[in-house]
């Protein structure tokens, strides 16, 4: 297979590059270099920025608002992106639930939920997981009952990430018990700001708000803000989900931490350890595989299309190879993770020794991915997937 791309592409990559170097806004890379979180409005400023060249909805056929990109473009793009240390789009909008509303929604549903996504005017928050029901998705609880025109919503949603900025909610919900329990579901867009919904924070172990529990207590939704059948949810939910676990392999980004953590290594003359070379040359290696397995699945996926029970493989490799990329990151930096621990580090630490400016952020983005192994369907779930609906076993 010939991996390299075509002189138009290249001459595409340059164009993506230079919006990135001259026209995105310069504070929100610097705040991201920083490792601070981004709020809503860094979130919005970003996207608008790419809106305005026609660049936001990358994935979305050109008929509903997208770009209209070929599978390479896409890809040059994302690592373009993420080269500059740009923002990633918030994924909710665009990258699940936009392309389930184009897929599956009423021509008046695509006229009403798309073009805020499209200008970054509306947050979206995906509501899956329960308090008993995360990587067995299908024994969620949450119910939706019909009265009338409108639903009666009552439960329980966690880990809703954003949520504490979402406009709108789109949520799996029980609408029937039946003997299957991946039927009976529904898949329900919920305005955040109806009475009966109250978002609670949850704070993760890098002390970042990011995720939240969200209680609905008699929420009444119409029923024309149902997508698709009822009890079809389910159906509606894995072809989102196959976009959902595509999304995490950021190739460009883990290339960046890998380059930092050499740097690094360089300076503190790590690499003339072999055990520490071994590791640093085994993750590039690994992340060279996920950019191919990445191509791949990219080339075989048509223009707007879900890439299927494949993205399983993508999800697994992309996380697992993130989590051993931060872990690498805390041993380069080493010393410089502990300055309030003087009596745990090595003669010579000072509380003034400068501290490099990818120490924070490496600490922030170990302690982050530890889940990354967990949401979006834990990776052994990933492996059940694989060999059932893959190998057929």
């Amino acid at each position: 297979m010939d991996f390299s791309f075509s002189e138009k592409d290249e001459q595409f990559r340059m164009k993506v590059r230079d919006f990135f170097e001259n026209e995105y806004p310069r504070e929100i890379v610097e705040k991201m270099a920083s490792g601070a979180s981004p709020a809503k409005a860094d979130y919005q400023t970003s996207e608008r920025a790419m809106a305005a060249k026609g660049w936001l909805a990358v994935n979305w056929p050109k008929a509903d608002g997208g770009t209209g990109w070929t599978a390479n473009e896409k890809y040059i793009f994302d690592e373009e992106l993420e080269r500059a240390g740009a923002l990633n789009v918030v994924p909710m909008g665009l990258l699940y639930v936009g392309p389930v509303i184009y897929t599956f929604g009423t021509d008046e549903q695509k006229k009403r939920f798309l073009p805020g996504i499209l200008d970054s005017t509306t947050f979206w928050a995906q509501g899956y997981s329960e308090p008993g029901s995360g990587s067995d998705l299908a024994s969620l609880q949450a119910s939706a009952q019909r009265d009338g025109d409108d639903y009666i919503v009552n439960g329980t949603k966690i880990w809703t990430s954003l949520g504490q900025h979402a406009d709108w909610i789109f949520c799996l919900l029980r609408t029937s018990h039946e003997e299957k329990k991946q039927e009976g579901i529904s898949f329900l867009l919920i305005d955040m700001k109806t009475p009966g919904i109250t978002v609670h924070p949850i704070i993760t172990i890098d002390g970042k708000h990011a995720l939240n529990s969200v209680v609905f207590e008699n929420v009444r939704v119409p029923a024309e803000n149902r997508i698709g059948e009822e009890g079809k949810g389910w159906h509606y939910a894995n072809y989102l989900l196959g976009h959902e676990r595509t999304s995490y392999a950021h190739v460009a980004g883990k290339r960046k931490q890998l380059a930092d953590i050499r740097s690094v290594a360089q300076a503190r003359a790590l690499l003339a350890d072999p055990a520490f070379a071994a590791k640093l040359g085994t993750l590039e290696t690994r992340l060279d595989a996920l950019e191919i397995t990445v191509l791949r699945t990219l080339s075989s996926v048509a223009e707007g299309g879900a890439p299927g029970n494949e993205s399983s493989i993508l999800k697994i490799i992309a996380t697992e190879l993130a989590q051993d990329i931060t872990e690498l990151g805390m041993e380069a930096y080493g010393l410089y993770a502990l300055p309030t621990f003087p009596d745990a580090v090595a003669p010579g630490w000072t509380h003034n020794t400068a501290l490099p400016a990818g120490a924070a952020p490496s600490v922030a983005r170990y302690l982050g991915a530890r889940a990354q192994s967990i949401y979006g369907g834990s990776n052994e779930i990933q492996k059940n997937i694989i060999a059932k609906r893959i190998l057929g076993l």
